[in-house]
C-alpha cells in the first residue's frame, strides 16, 4: 500500500525527523511532501491528492486551523494536528474544524506513527482484523489482545508493542536499537537496558510462551514458533 502524505511544519528539522522515521518504518511505502508555511501547504492541497495531512497549528503566513477549514469544505482527507499547544479550548477548536486526531509536541514518533496508520486504514476502508500467530501465541492487532494457548494473557502496552514487533519479523532477529527507534523514536535518550527490562517483563506476561523469545547474544531478540 502506498500512501500520499503532506506534512507541514515550519520547523525544518521536525520534519526531517518525522520524513526519516516514516519512510523507515513503512519501509518506503510512505511518500512525503512537505510545506514549511500555511501557503505552501494551501498551494499543495490545491494541486495535489493525499492521503492523510499532518499539520502544525502555528504556521507562518496562514495557520493551521484556517487551512482545516478550507480543505474541510471540499475533502474528508485524514487530518492530525501537530501542535506545541496543550489548550483544551485549542484542541476543541481543531475537532470542531474537522480534524481527526491531535497530538502535542513533544510527542512519541512510533505514537503519532500508530495514529497515522489507524486513520489511513480507517479511510481506506482496509481489514482491521490482523491476526498473527507464531507457536502457542496468537496477538491480534486491531482489538489488542494478546492469547497464549488461547487463553487470554494481558500486557502493558510497551510489552504489547514489542511483541506485535516480534510477531512480525517471527523468526529473525530484531536488535536493540530497532525496536528503541520503532518504540520511542530516534530522540531516546535512554539504553539498551530498558528493552531488556522489557522483554524481561513481556516473557513474564507470555508465561508457558516465554521460551519462545529467544536471547541473541550483543544483538538482541528473535521470535520462534510455527505460524
Amino acid at each position: 500500500m502506498t500512501c500520499e502524505l503532506l506534512l507541514v511544519e515550519d520547523d525544518a528539522e521536525i520534519r526531517e525527523i518525522i520524513e526519516d522515521y516514516f519512510i523507515e518504518k513503512s519501509g518506503g511505502t510512505f511518500q512525503i511532501e512537505s510545506a514549511g508555511t500555511g501557503s505552501d501547504a494551501r498551494q499543495k492541497c490545491l494541486e495535489n491528492e493525499y492521503d492523510l495531512i499532518l499539520l502544525d497549528v502555528m504556521l507562518p503566513e496562514v495557520d493551521g486551523f484556517v487551512i482545516c477549514r478550507e480543505i474541510r469544505k471540499k475533502s474528508d482527507v485524514p487530518i492530525v494536528f501537530i501542535t506545541a499547544r496543550h489548550n483544551e479550548d485549542d484542541r476543541l477548536h481543531g475537532y470542531h474544524l474537522g480534524c481527526d486526531d491531535y497530538i502535542t509536541k513533544p510527542f512519541s514518533l512510533a505514537e503519532l506513527y500508530a495514529k497515522v496508520m489507524a486513520l489511513i486504514k480507517r479511510s481506506k476502508g482496509m481489514v482491521r482484523n490482523e491476526i498473527m500467530t507464531a507457536g502457542s501465541i496468537k496477538l491480534d492487532s486491531y482489538r489488542c489482545m494478546v492469547f497464549v494457548n488461547d487463553k487470554e494473557v494481558i500486557l502493558a502496552p510497551m510489552e504489547f508493542a514489542i511483541l506485535k514487533i516480534l510477531m512480525e519479523n517471527r523468526g529473525r532477529i530484531v536488535n536493540r536499537e530497532s525496536l528503541i527507534i520503532r518504540i520511542w523514536g530516534y530522540d531516546f535518550e535512554g539504553n539498551d537496558r530498558v528493552v531488556d527490562n522489557h522483554v524481561k517483563k513481556l516473557r513474564q506476561g507470555l508465561g508457558d510462551a516465554a521460551a519462545q523469545i529467544k536471547t541473541v547474544f550483543k544483538r538482541g531478540y528473535k521470535l520462534e514458533g510455527e505460524i
